[in-house]
């Protein structure tokens, strides 16, 4: 077992147990008193990693935290269906499902045997985390080019095959292969 973790020592992406649930942190500020005997307080602006919801919460500085127990482990994507997606842990071979508040807008960067990484807590998966890049059919590329005088360049709207649009450079076509910024669903050129 780790040893706990004071309040004082928590810095940014460090991950806390608290009121048994998993957290991440986001940003820490110390406030030490200029009076003697004040309490140091440190404020942490934190993400719960079952809901998402972030929120700033201070503790004394001699606060302390359990390490939680969670696991990043690779898996495959399978398929979705009404108990929600599914994917096959490469480690243990089991089945893991994620549901659709879990999933987030995943989706639209999937396809069958993409390979991700599944956070587990306590044993059960509670998120996903993309690969940087993935790689998708164009499903359907507008036939001309438009300008887009926002980005200074050309470029025109592609549907991919998981349904979303992105715009590509003038180029792309129907049937080809391109590689997407998974955090910003860009086109991050051909694949």
């Amino acid at each position: 077992m780790a040893a706990p973790i004071d309040a004082i020592d928590v810095k940014r992406k460090t991950l806390i147990e608290f009121e048994n649930t998993p957290f991440a942190c986001l940003d820490v500020e110390v406030n030490s008193p200029t009076a003697r005997g004040g309490q140091t307080l440190v404020r942490i602006k934190m993400r719960n990693l079952l809901t998402n919801a972030v929120f700033d919460k201070t503790f004394k500085a001699n606060e302390k935290f359990k390490e939680p127990d969670l696991q990043i482990v690779p898996a495959t994507y399978l398929y979705i269906d009404g108990d929600g997606s599914h994917f096959l842990d490469q480690e243990s071979f089991e089945t893991l499902t994620l549901t659709e508040e879990m999933m987030g807008d995943a989706l639209d960067l999937l396809i069958d045997g993409t390979l991700i990484q599944i956070h587990k807590y306590n044993g059960n998966p509670i998120g996903l985390q993309l690969p940087i890049f993935v790689e998708l059919n164009v499903a359907y590329a507008e036939p001309g080019a438009r300008t887009d005088s926002s980005s200074g360049g050309s470029t025109k709207v592609a549907r991919l095959e998981t349904g979303l649009e992105i715009r590509v450079p003038p180029f792309i076509k129907e049937g080809e292969k391109v590689k997407i910024a998974t955090e910003t669903r860009e086109f991050a050129g051909r694949a």
